[in-house]
């Protein structure tokens, strides 16, 4: 993986969505948030999380969708189950994934973060795939930029949020940094 002047990564599937801005000046990206989603709720394998991140869910094909009308979200990436890496914002935008949060004293985290979501939910693990995507893209991830710490959408939105949620092996992930 290799980014460009903008941040797109080589060798990863780009689904470029429109929601994100630029980041403040001088803002150093050095947090990773690690998120969990599934579209439907607990349900895998569609194309809803990519419609949903460039604004193409129909929500009147869900149920579940109709409270997400209106709502721009995006992140800098997506591990699928199979462990297939797509792309959504180029990691010198901001990507709209963390909403009100808080880390190290500071808020905003969009500001100064890059997004993965797992394809995922709270009620089961996550795959072995996932985790060696996973971990190959943090490592790329912290040698091209300053990324100091890791954290959960859970750690910094703690009143709101639960991803990625009492499956996520922290250790295991951990591990495979190393």
């Amino acid at each position: 993986m290799k980014p460009d002047a903008q941040g797109w990564l080589s060798g990863v599937r780009r689904v470029p969505s429109p929601n994100h801005d630029k980041r403040p000046a001088r803002a150093a990206i050095d947090l990773l948030v690690i998120h969990g989603i599934s579209l439907p709720p607990n349900e895998y394998g569609g194309d809803a999380i990519e419609r949903f991140f460039t604004n193409a869910l129909d929500h009147s094909e869900h149920p579940y969708f109709e409270q997400l009308k209106g709502v721009k979200v995006s992140s800098h990436f997506l591990v699928r189950r199979d462990g297939q890496v797509v792309q959504f914002v180029p990691c010198n935008k901001r990507a709209w994934h963390a909403g009100a949060s808080t880390w190290g004293g500071r808020s905003r985290c969009n500001d100064f973060s890059i997004g993965i979501e797992l394809e995922g939910s709270d009620f089961e693990p996550y795959t072995e795939r996932q985790y060696d995507a996973l971990a190959r893209l943090t490592r790329y991830l912290k040698r091209a930029y300053p990324i100091r710490d890791i954290a959960g959408h859970s750690d910094i939105a703690p009143e709101r949020k639960t991803d990625p949620g009492p499956f996520f092996d922290w250790d295991k992930f951990l591990l495979r940094l190393a």
